[in-house]
């Protein structure tokens, strides 16, 4: 393994998420690069899903053109939005700048962003017309992390599914614990 790809683990194992994210190793792309780790994450409130997402790491030693560097992340984030936020045509452009704005807030600094969001608004009909409009909003981006240290990453993209689920920020000041993650 490089030297490079064990510092990044080693920085995803020390990165601090909030404790309503319940994340877990997952089987990790095999044909994108010769290394690769993957994430899967939750947060549930209330006994419902009100987000999910995928982390991927993926380490080239010798590079890819398109990804501008060794390391490439790729990551997905989806989350249940009250229906009005889902109608609203501006979610893409916040549900992006909520991605930068993590990353920027956390120092993780990066190139060769790119991504889509994608907002969703459903009405069921028939025998399940009982359940009430719904909405949702996807965000699937990637981008090139500057350094092996990509913990700061993964905290940015922990805060990004945090706010998809709608949890409030903690105050300034106030710490979260640790919590053990699933393996």
């Amino acid at each position: 393994m490089p030297a490079d790809f064990a510092a990044a683990l080693a920085s995803i194992r020390a990165a601090v998420l909030r404790p309503e994210v319940v994340i877990e190793e997952t089987p990790a792309p095999q044909r994108l690069s010769p290394f690769a780790v993957a994430l899967q994450a939750e947060i549930v409130l209330d006994d419902e899903e009100a987000a999910s997402g995928r982390f991927v790491v993926l380490h080239d030693p010798d590079g890819q053109e398109p990804w501008e560097g060794e390391f490439r992340i790729v990551s997905f984030v989806k989350g249940t939005v009250e229906l009005d936020i889902a109608e609203d045509p501006m979610l893409t452009e916040v549900g992006w700048s909520w991605l930068v704005e993590a990353l920027d807030a956390r120092g993780a600094r990066f190139r060769a962003e790119s991504g889509t969001v994608t907002r969703t608004a459903s009405q069921s009909f028939g025998s399940i017309s009982d359940r009430p409009p719904s909405g949702d909003v996807e965000i699937r981006a990637s981008w090139t992390p500057l350094t092996p240290d990509v913990g700061a990453h993964l905290a940015a993209w922990g805060d990004v599914l945090v706010q998809v689920a709608g949890l409030p920020p903690l105050p300034p000041g106030v710490a979260t614990l640790p919590v053990p993650r699933r393996r």
